[in-house]
């Protein structure tokens, strides 16, 4: 069975599999970083011990969260060697660099004082303690910059020329590394990350409420993560917004696939298609409910400059239609969705019910997760839409893939299938046992002792790091 299915749709499958289940891991963690940081400072300018105990209740989530980061990353590492060894080979004199960037300057930053943060505070001292919880903190924002980097090169790649064996080989630095893409999706991540841990966090803080509402620690719970709901996710919005004038540009193909339009309009004026069947082999969006011209206003902020659809571009340079479509407009409903919570806490705050809002709280309680699937579908929005290329316009996916036979690269994903549900599934039980548990009645991880690291590798065991998927 797995010989009618080709090896490079299996390799991108397999990618696309390992990449979901490890992102949700660094989009929780780079955000609970912060908010360990967040929260040890409070403690030290008010004295205040409800907010030790929640670092300590939220430090034992974090180490699980990273462990659990440590095994999905390495995976990742591998697949380039064995299922993408073409596409190693032609750019790994820009993007090994940049990597090893990464390693140097971000994960020694986090590995180097994550067990201070764990296990220190009795030893080190509040101050220093301090400063490796902010270091850790930095550390996953820098994995972020140099990872994302990387991903953005390959989808507006500059700076860089091809020698005579087709290898992309380095020309400028500066640009590969800010390449026009990379400034959006940098801010458009990290705040995607820091939403996702908000919504954690109130979600946490609502339960808690919802069984006992004189919890002082669910309170600071719950109020600080709508603070965060309500600043962040307007700030997010217009972020997209710029992301997507960006994407406009060095990748229109990609915008018309995620709005289905399959025809240019030459004159502006393009309607927003809200929902329909995109219907690729057609090449036309059926059933499709649309808003004459806020196609263009959204996209262009004006109505006459023309927009390119899919039927500009030659069928075999076009992405898919029918999944970015959804994908975006998922990614899209729930930011509106948090904004909605964010504007109904900052009513329930003026009227000085925010601990009293049940139906509030229920309504958090059910958004916990969202930014898990929010952060999913922008991620295949972005890594489908970029096919049929690894790098944009340069390398195709079907001359990056290894010489394999199916049958083998089928045998390792379903060995990854069987092993991520088993390892990540009770992972993520634990997890939600820990956040069940009441901020007192936490596991203290200085009561559980370190974890054991040995033979995790500084290349492949980052856990903070959004990696770049080649096939997706």
């Amino acid at each position: 069975m797995l010989s009618d299915i080709s090896a490079i749709d299996l390799a991108r499958f397999q990618f696309a599999f390992t990449i979901s289940a490890h992102i949700i891991f660094p989009a929780f963690s780079i955000g609970l970083a912060s908010f360990l940081a967040v929260l040890n400072g409070l403690w030290l300018w008010r004295r205040d011990d409800a907010y030790l105990r929640l670092f300590d209740y939220w430090k034992t989530i974090f180490a699980v969260v990273f462990g659990m980061g440590v095994v999905s990353g390495i995976v990742m590492s591998y697949q380039f060697g064995t299922n993408w060894s073409v596409f190693s080979d032609k750019v790994g004199p820009v993007l090994g660099p940049l990597m090893g960037y990464e390693v140097l300057s971000a994960f020694f930053l986090e590995a180097g004082f994550l067990g201070i943060m764990l296990f220190g505070r009795q030893k080190v001292g509040d101050s220093l303690h301090m400063t490796a919880t902010f270091i850790v903190a930095i550390g996953t924002l820098f994995s972020a910059f140099w990872i994302l980097s990387v991903n953005s090169w390959m989808h507006t790649p500059q700076g860089y020329s091809i020698n005579a064996v087709g290898q992309f080989v380095p020309e400028d630095w500066w640009a590969i590394i800010f390449n026009p893409s990379f400034p959006y999706r940098l801010v458009h991540m990290v705040l995607a990350a820091y939403l996702t841990t908000a919504f954690v966090v109130g979600g946490v803080g609502a339960w808690h409420l919802l069984r006992n509402r004189d919890s002082r620690e669910a309170a600071i719970m719950f109020s600080m993560a709508m603070w965060m709901a309500l600043i962040v996710t307007p700030i997010q919005i217009v972020a997209g917004d710029m992301h997507g004038v960006n994407t406009l540009e060095h990748q229109p193909a990609k915008i018309a696939a995620m709005e289905g339009h399959f025809e240019s309009y030459p004159e502006g004026r393009a309607p927003l298609i809200l929902f329909g069947l995109p219907d690729d082999e057609a090449e036309v969006t059926r059933y499709k409910v649309e808003i004459p011209l806020l196609g263009s206003l959204i996209l262009t902020h004006g109505f006459d400059v023309p927009i390119k659809g899919l039927d500009a571009f030659p069928k075999h340079e076009r992405p898919k239609s029918a999944m970015i479509f959804w994908t975006f407009r998922i990614m899209v409903a729930i930011g509106f969705a948090m904004l909605g919570i964010g504007l109904w806490s900052a009513w329930a705050r003026w009227r000085g019910r925010l601990c009293d809002a049940h139906w509030l709280h229920r309504a958090a309680v059910v958004m916990g997760p969202s930014g898990f699937l929010a952060v999913l579908c922008g991620w295949i929005t972005t890594e489908v839409g970029r096919q049929p290329f690894t790098v944009y316009g340069l390398l195709r996916t079907g001359e990056s893939a290894a010489p394999l036979h199916a049958d083998a690269v089928g045998a390792s994903l379903i060995a990854f299938i069987v092993v991520y549900f088993f390892v990540f599934g009770s992972g993520t039980f634990y997890v939600m046992r820990l956040m069940s548990k009441r901020p007192k009645d936490g596991v203290d991880i200085d009561e559980i002792g370190p974890t054991r690291t040995a033979g995790i590798t500084p290349v492949a065991a980052n856990p903070t790091a959004p990696h770049f998927a080649p096939g997706t």
